[in-house]
């Protein structure tokens, strides 16, 4: 990819981890911030914070007086070491003053699964447990972000509840090689934002839990550079491996 000709034929899309989070968690000589221009996001998917059917919550305040009364006896269900639904739990904990034990699995699927047979008590969940929240089989406490859901627009979000610095949204975006004329990713940016205006498009994002959402280059690489100095940080400070 970062040797391909920069005629506009090659792109890379990509959740914006792969440059604000991977070179923090894996060795590699390749740097997208470094390698690769970025062009503009083409959605986002929200995580939402959700608990097992029966625990004794009601609220995301009232989850986090039992896990700061009760250090380590909750625990959170993710879809790996070092993946955003982790990343998302380290900061709740970071955010909130809480201790909650981190159970890994591997995707978000059989994480969500465990959820639900209250195996594990929570889960920041990437948009795949919609179909359960809706029929009662988990329960959604708060909206992981500072915006509102449009799935879910009378649950509280992270800035209603006053977490502060702990949002996470997983956004995707389109790179391309270095020296790609402007031109180029301008044609590339007009085309895309007519296709991801389509009805048909919108809805396939909408099934996926996602909204399709183009953020102009400046903004783009504004939010890679925040992201990446959060995530950097967090990384570090929590001494997030992956093995």
């Amino acid at each position: 990819m970062i040797k391909a000709a920069p005629d506009g034929y090659t792109l890379f899309v990509a959740p914006t981890s792969v440059e604000t989070a991977n070179p923090s968690l894996f060795k590699s000589n390749i740097l997208p911030s470094r390698d690769l221009t970025p062009v503009t996001t083409i959605g986002r998917t929200q995580m939402y914070l959700i608990t097992r059917p029966g625990l004794e919550v009601k609220d995301a305040k009232q989850l986090i007086a039992m896990a700061k009364a009760n250090p380590g006896k909750l625990s959170y269900a993710s879809s790996g070491t070092g993946t955003p639904p982790q990343l998302a739990g380290e900061l709740f904990k970071q955010s909130t003053g809480t201790f909650i034990t981190h159970v890994p699995y591997r995707g978000s699927a059989p994480a969500l699964q465990d959820v639900m047979a209250s195996q594990a008590d929570m889960a920041f969940d990437p948009g795949i447990a919609f179909p359960h929240i809706r029929s009662g089989k988990v329960k959604l406490l708060a909206v992981a972000s500072d915006k509102k859901s449009p799935f879910f627009p009378d649950v509280p979000t992270y800035a209603d509840l006053g977490i502060k610095d702990a949002s996470l949204d997983i956004w995707f975006g389109l790179w391309v090689p270095n020296n790609t004329p402007a031109e180029v990713t301008a044609r590339l940016t007009r085309e895309l934002a007519k296709v991801l205006a389509t009805p048909l498009v919108k809805q396939r994002f909408g099934q996926l839990g996602a909204e399709p959402v183009m953020l102009e280059s400046a903004e783009f690489k504004k939010l890679l550079a925040q992201e990446g100095k959060t995530l950097s940080t967090l990384i570090r400070d929590r001494k997030i491996v992956v093995e």
